[in-house]
């Protein structure tokens, strides 16, 4: 049915613009976190929004919430399967597995871009949001578990959040977490009269993630069920012991949560959570722990697995907007071009300067106008300076310069000297 002329376009509901007056902050977060990233040695990869239906079954599991209720799937032409990506690990493993290139562990790397899940939409959760994450192959050690946690505690300390609550649990190996879950399963069996809907169909598909629910009339029931601690082998036990020394070793605060389990069925042995309170429900901001069996899971060698992701749009709601970061997106100049003779030559001045001055942010009038009225586009622009190329300055092979941020004369400059004195002037 065609949308008739008078109905309002709108975007998708749950799916927002990141409009230019807050672009800025988006870019110093992704420049920010992609710095870091760098720095302790991470390498990016891009992978399709746009992945089988079967690769989030297999991997995320067909009991958990973002399979059974959030993904976006649909049929292409050819009656495939397909599904935009509720998140990154899947369709990370995916591509090393295709390629081969977990057969060169160990292997640091990170992914940026938006994810698709179908929620109810509320502050700091959007059915298309965004996500960065690292993610490490082929280190079994508790260390790449620290370097983990410690790099995303850089993130915050960069981008000045502060405030946020680091919990940690244990899953344990895959043997003692099958031991713990017929306890659980027992435990909740003989309690299933106090299980709300969505726990009961948990129940033999998916215990753990009982843990985790947030229904308040369930909470006593969690609180006296079994503790998985009770139930960890050495292996797991050690692990988990050799990541809170090293935490311990550089000052890393946490809490050990034992009912935090996170969502995705491929997690084993360390899970962990960064935390806030200021965001409302929406708690976390950056979430991860190890699938040390999800390559195997696939058909794959058993290679060991660690990584995290958090939600941009949080981090950009923690950080809160700048005037500063507004102001990396105005331009340095506005060149104001008066008079049909001068624009041929000023539009080559422009580009002579973007060439000289690579660092250069100059805006160039286009469509004509009064000098009133581009002085006015000029002040609007949030520009330092005013160029102004008038018939007067196109004789004499100059050009004007007019402070817009600051009290000063307005000068006059060669066409020649014009680069070195914005230079000077912006400090470029």
């Amino acid at each position: 049915m065609e949308t008739s002329l008078t109905e309002k376009i709108q975007s998708v509901k749950g799916m927002h613009d990141i409009l230019n007056d807050s672009t800025g902050d988006w870019q110093y977060l992704e420049k920010t976190i992609q710095t870091v990233l760098s720095r302790y040695g991470y390498e990016e990869i891009r992978t399709p929004l746009v992945e089988k239906t079967e690769l989030f079954e297999r991997s995320i599991g067909e009991a958990t919430d973002i399979v059974s209720k959030e993904m976006y799937t649909f049929p292409d032409r050819n009656d495939q399967r397909l599904t935009l990506r509720p998140e990154g690990t899947a369709s990370s493993v995916r591509s090393l597995m295709q390629h081969g290139l977990y057969q060169n562990n160990p292997l640091r790397l990170w992914y940026c871009g938006p994810m698709f899940r179908y929620e109810r939409p509320q502050k700091g959760r959007t059915r298309q949001f965004h996500q960065i994450g690292a993610e490490v192959y082929g280190l079994n050690g508790p260390d790449i578990d620290a370097e983990l946690i410690a790099m995303s505690a850089r993130f915050w300390k960069e981008l000045g959040i502060t405030g946020l609550q680091l919990q940690l649990n244990t899953l344990g190996t895959n043997a003692a977490r099958q031991v713990y879950r017929e306890v659980l399963v027992e435990y909740l069996g003989d309690n299933e009269a106090d299980l709300d809907e969505d726990s009961r169909v948990r129940l033999l598909k998916n215990p753990l993630r009982i843990l985790d629910s947030k229904n308040p009339e369930m909470q006593a029931l969690i609180n006296d069920a079994p503790s998985m601690a009770d139930y960890m082998d050495e292996e797991s036990i050690d692990h988990f012991d050799g990541l809170k020394q090293l935490l311990d070793e550089i000052n890393i605060a946490y809490t050990v949560n034992p009912r935090l389990v996170r969502g995705l069925d491929y997690y084993s042995k360390t899970v962990f959570e960064w935390l806030t309170d200021q965001l409302g429900a929406q708690a976390t901001v950056c979430a991860g722990g190890r699938y040390d069996g999800l390559i195997e899971h696939f058909g794959g060698k058993a290679i060991a697995g660690i990584g995290f992701a958090m939600g941009l749009e949080r981090l950009v709601e923690l950080m809160g907007s700048s005037e500063g970061r507004k102001n990396q997106q105005k331009p340095h100049v506005y060149l104001i071009i008066a008079g049909e003779e001068t624009v041929t030559t000023g539009f080559k001045l422009a580009e002579q300067l973007k060439n000289e001055l690579k660092e250069l942010k100059l805006l160039m009038h286009c469509g004509g106008g009064s000098f009133k009225s581009q002085f006015k586009k000029a002040d609007k622009s949030g520009a330092q300076l005013a160029l102004i190329l008038g018939e007067d300055e196109l004789q004499k092979q100059t050009i004007s310069l007019k402070p817009l941020r600051k009290e000063g004369d307005q000068t006059e400059v060669s066409w020649e000297k014009l680069a070195e004195v914005l230079r000077t002037e912006l400090e470029l």
